[in-house]
């Protein structure tokens, strides 16, 4: 990483108030260059606080792009940080029209050429696309980095139609936390106390919403552009990585978007910036990357931006299995056109007798984490005792051939015979090596009840033989000569998967079924990256402690009870102390516990405890949070609590238990 200090411009930056219509301001940091020629500005607008969560991340990307010849603004949404109002909803209509309101003030200042740009991450890259879609007329260009076109089916809560108990029920929590922090003192004044009771007050779990639309209806359509990708204006520059969860969308974006507007990059990474450095790698310079694609369409440059291909992806190695790769093995290569004249759907049909598949309750506790975010333990591990519980089906590749590489979405078509009116499939996909290790390269799930869409719930028809099809997530990968190509097909995968109240599994038919892979040519392509580079840190010191952190992820058996749980450390940031003297302490702990009594054993739990300390302002305030989640054959059981002292004293304590019916989920 190479840390620039010396920029074309001089920058300066200030904290501002950005106004809404409604009288509502939004806390915003500036960053812009000295200069008294006015110039584009860049947007980037999630609720993670400016002033602390995300000012180390900040600090890497908005002065560079100042330095650079633009004006970059970092915006809290309502309701969070030191913006006014209350918290609402993610991305609901609200947020949205205060995005597009920002986007205006920007292109009104005397500063603006007139040209906005947003970009983000996740939260961030969420909104760049739902605010283009509402196609604000100063908005010309994003770059949207791990985002999705689809809120129901490629987001945090739902997979092929089941929920996901891994993040349904962790993402709700942590937002919980994180939407009970109050504003900072040190920025708001006194205001801090009333503006904290009032959000306090307004404070929902969104877990209550997001359980109560258990198919794609109206509620999930909001916000996906999916529905209607011909209402995005400005240009996308989309970006992901084979190991986050929503590197589809950049797919499908290239795909649906005008050519003449949209490009696309698909790394080895996680659910991180390309330019940060975290595993799996290699990194790239993210930042002059997009610098390009700024001056390009804000600041009309005549550079190779519409020369670049429409794809750039990464296509990886066979590689051992492990649960961290600081960089992986494989090539960069590039497709003019999606779908791409070099990927030919090859179709493999599966052989031998019906198998029953009655996957042990257990099954999936191998998967790895659902957001992968560089640490140790993300990533799957052997994936042996998961192909054990399952129908594996395995293809050679040819020992003197060339490699066997596949970049897009696999998918399966299974003739399957169900046990009970609910249930789910789940496939994998592996990379198994002469020795037997077995690496997951991808997977995919589908939910019986959604069979013949997602925005329906259908039940099985117990004893009769039917036809499931379903995509596996996208993925770049080498199968190397005398390797096999393993289809894992399980009836389980916890805690990902949260189980039907049946799960009595099913009979696979192999004569009815096939794994359709997307093979892809071997091309000789010349793709160059910059060094990756950022400007100087925040200088965020992380204390030092002698105690021994916790494991990240760990596997607990009761062998009497037959009881496995799953423990998870998320690793967001833990203790660290800012330049302007602020204390912030994070700890948190996920656990997963599911016994082989039966599905209605499953159950997740989640704490938080955050503190915000400043010793000169004698302020001193924790947020404790409990999430659970229960089960029963008719309804899902929530139960959320929230505890906030100011100086040792409570301050707000509130408790919400919720039954919400089971409809598909």
């Amino acid at each position: 990483m190479k840390i620039r200090t010396d920029f074309p411009y001089e920058t300066r930056r200030e904290d501002v108030r950005i106004p809404l219509p409604d009288g509502t301001r939004l806390y915003a940091r500036v960053w812009r260059p000295v200069t008294d020629e006015p110039v584009p500005a860049l947007l980037e607008y999630l609720p993670y606080r400016l002033t602390d969560w995300t000012a180390p991340r900040d600090w890497q990307r908005h002065p560079w792009y100042a330095g650079h010849g633009y004006a970059s603004v970092r915006v809290d949404v309502r309701g969070h940080g030191n913006s006014d109002g209350l918290p609402g909803d993610e991305y609901d209509p609200v947020e949205l029209a205060d995005g597009v309101a920002v986007v205006h003030w920007l292109a009104e200042q005397e500063w603006c050429t007139g040209k906005v740009g947003m970009f983000g991450i996740s939260w961030g890259g969420f909104n760049s696309l739902q605010i283009a879609a509402l196609a604000p007329e100063p908005l010309k260009a994003i770059v949207t980095v791990c985002s999705t076109d689809d809120r129901y089916d490629n987001d945090v809560h739902y997979m092929g139609g089941s929920v996901l108990a891994v993040d349904m029920h962790a993402w709700a929590a942590t937002m919980l936390a994180f939407v009970c922090r109050p504003p900072d003192p040190l920025h708001v004044g006194e205001d801090w106390r009333p503006m904290w009771r009032e959000r306090l007050a307004a404070v929902k779990p969104f877990v209550h919403t997001w359980l109560a639309h258990q198919t794609r209806d109206a509620y999930w359509r909001h916000g996906s552009v999916c529905e209607d990708y011909g209402a995005i204006r400005a240009a996308v520059l989309a970006v992901g990585g084979w190991h986050d969860p929503y590197r589809d969308t950049v797919l499908r974006l290239v795909r649906h978007l005008p050519q003449d507007r949209v490009r696309g990059i698909i790394g080895p990474w996680s659910h991180q910036y390309p330019d940060r450095g975290l595993p799996p790698g290699p990194a790239i310079g993210f930042l002059q990357e997009t610098l390009r694609w700024w001056d390009h369409h804000l600041k009309d440059a005549d550079n190779d931006v519409p020369a670049q291909p429409l794809l750039r992806s990464w296509i990886s190695d066979s590689h051992p299995p492990a649960t961290v790769y600081r960089e992986l093995p494989g090539r960069w290569v590039t497709d003019p056109a999606w779908p791409s004249p070099h990927v030919t759907p090859t179709v493999y049909a599966l052989q031998g007798a019906p198998v029953l598949v009655d996957s042990p309750q257990r099954t999936g506790l191998d998967a790895g984490r659902f957001f992968p975010f560089g640490n140790d333990a993300d990533l799957p591990p052997d994936q042996r005792d998961e192909d054990a519980r399952s129908a594996c089906f395995d293809f050679p590749v040819p020992e003197d051939g060339e490699p066997l590489e596949i970049l897009g979405r696999p998918s399966v078509r299974l003739a399957l015979r169900a046990a009970a009116p609910t249930g789910q499939v789940v496939a994998r996909l592996c990379d198994v090596a002469p020795d037997g290790s077995s690496t997951l390269v991808t997977r995919g799930a589908l939910n019986f009840s959604a069979r013949y869409g997602r925005d329906r719930a259908v039940e099985a028809q117990i004893g009769e033989t039917e036809e499931y099809v379903f995509e596996l997530n996208g993925i770049g990968h080498a199968f190397a000569p005398g390797h096999r190509v393993r289809l894992a097909v399980s009836s389980a995968y916890w805690p990902w998967i949260w189980p039907q109240p049946d799960a009595a599994g099913f009979t696979l038919d192999p004569a009815g079924s096939a794994l359709t892979l997307p093979v892809r040519a071997r091309t000789e392509d010349a793709v160059h990256w910059e060094e990756p580079e950022q400007s100087a840190p925040l200088g965020v010191v992380l204390p030092r402690t002698l105690e021994e952190p916790p494991p990240e992820r760990l596997v607990v058996r009761d062998v009497a009870k037959d009881e496995w749980t799953l423990e998870v450390d998320p690793r967001y940031g833990g203790t660290r102390v800012y330049p302007d003297g602020l204390e912030f302490t994070e700890e948190a702990r996920e656990t997963y516990t599911i016994d082989e009594s039966g599905p209605l054993s499953a159950r997740t739990r989640s704490e938080w405890s955050i503190r915000l300390h400043r010793p000169d302002l004698a302020w001193d305030v924790t947020i404790d949070t409990r999430s659970e989640i229960t089960c029963d054959a008719d309804s899902f059981l929530t139960t959320d609590e929230v505890v906030c002292k100011e100086g040792g004293e409570v301050v707000f304590h509130r408790t919400w238990e919720e039954r919400i019916p089971r409809t598909a989920g």
